[in-house]
């Protein structure tokens, strides 16, 4: 593909038009991190469960489901499956997220929304104790389709 699918042949954006494209199931993953100090990491994984990875994992979720309203040309769409975990590692919280649908158009911005907002709110609950953390990394890693007959 040469071409970017959200601009037309005088260079205007423009949102694809997917009405004849059939439904498929489709499943976009995507993974990012917040690298921290270790004493950082560990002040997360010592907090009582449902506390700030909770949060974050929630913050992911419904960010997944309003991706449309903050990407100007995504598609809204109905999404059938969105999960986000969170793991305390040594110095990062992994962040892996999911989302799952059957439309015509594909899941990936609502996976890497997910993930990152998920990213933003781990950085939110521990700016306060460590000033040199980084969100990186947010990519995605699978993306799957199959036709519903």
């Amino acid at each position: 593909m040469n071409e970017l699918s959200h601009v037309d042949e005088s260079g205007s954006v423009r949102m694809v038009d997917v009405g004849a494209k059939p439904l498929s199931r489709r499943r976009a993953v995507a993974r990012g991190e917040v690298r921290m100090s270790p004493d950082t990491a560990r002040q997360l994984r010592e907090l009582p469960k449902g506390d700030a990875l909770t949060t974050a994992q929630l913050a992911g979720i419904m960010a997944a489901k309003r991706t449309s309203e903050l990407i100007p040309l995504c598609h809204p769409l109905p999404l059938s499956h969105v999960g986000v975990e969170l793991e305390v590692h040594e110095d990062r919280v992994a962040i892996t997220g999911v989302a799952e649908t059957t439309a015509q158009t594909g899941v990936e911005m609502e996976a890497l929304t997910a993930v990152t907002v998920a990213a933003l709110t781990v950085y939110d609950m521990a700016k306060a104790i460590d000033k040199a953390m980084v969100i990186g990394e947010v990519t995605l890693v699978e993306k799957t389709k199959e036709v519903v007959v």
